[in-house]
């Protein structure tokens, strides 16, 4: 079996997202750069995905998107013996599938709409629809905090897909509103998330591209430090 085609670029947040999975369940990708920005290559991309987003899967000619999706795929297909990142039971994954639901609505979007206000010509943006991304953010903030008192991951002591949507979307979340002081609980858990292997190997991998992200300025400087 051919190896699957993965459509990427590094600074993306949901890309990350998928390539956090892939570390953690073993999974070998055949990784395809894309710049959405040249004519011909958004082109090429729009013909194979007409709706034009990223990631994408490419498996034996057939295309596989969503982040989400294309995660259980790789487990239910590619995953290495006794790697999951979705539980077998039910009910776990049910709470694991809400809370992978939960990062990538109510952090990962609103990040986004954030990133989105930067690159408005004005550079300013919709005034309200930014203070309302800063509203939801610091609502998950808490929310998160509350869940993640005692647990070491956001369902448990396991890894999951919640924790892989968690990882890039809290990165770069915090980088426009940082976590409050009285979310211990959130901070020590994107503490565990970065220095986790895969999630530390995709920051690595997206070192180069964090001149380009608009919220680079509230970047650690572990991360990007402007005067490098």
């Amino acid at each position: 079996m051919d190896t699957p085609i993965l459509h990427f670029h590094p600074l993306s947040s949901c890309c990350q997202k998928v390539l956090i999975a892939a570390g953690v369940l073993g999974v070998a990708l055949d990784t395809r750069l894309l710049n959405l920005g040249d004519p011909v290559e958004r082109a090429a991309f729009r013909a194979l995905w007409p709706l034009d987003k990223m990631p994408l899967l490419i498996e034996q000619g057939t295309p596989i998107g969503e982040t989400s999706i294309i995660i259980e795929y790789l487990q239910l297909h590619h995953a290495g013996d006794g790697a999951w990142l979705i539980p077998a039971d039910p009910a776990q994954a049910l709470a694991v599938r809400f809370w992978d639901r939960f990062c990538d609505f109510y952090v990962m979007t609103p990040m986004q709409a954030l990133t989105a206000a930067l690159l408005q010509p004005d550079a300013q943006g919709d005034a309200q629809a930014t203070a309302a991304a800063r509203a939801t953010l610091l609502k998950s903030y808490a929310l998160l905090d509350r869940q993640l008192e005692g647990r070491r991951w956001l369902t448990g002591e396991a890894f999951t897909l919640a924790d892989c949507a968690a990882a890039p979307a809290l990165f770069y979340a915090v980088a426009y509103v940082p976590l409050p002081d009285a979310h211990a609980a959130l901070s020590a858990y994107v503490e565990r998330l970065m220095a986790h292997a895969d999630v530390a190997a995709v920051v690595d991998a997206a070192r180069p591209w964090f001149k380009y992200f608009p919220g680079r300025a509230g970047l650690a400087r572990r991360y990007y430090d402007p005067q490098a």
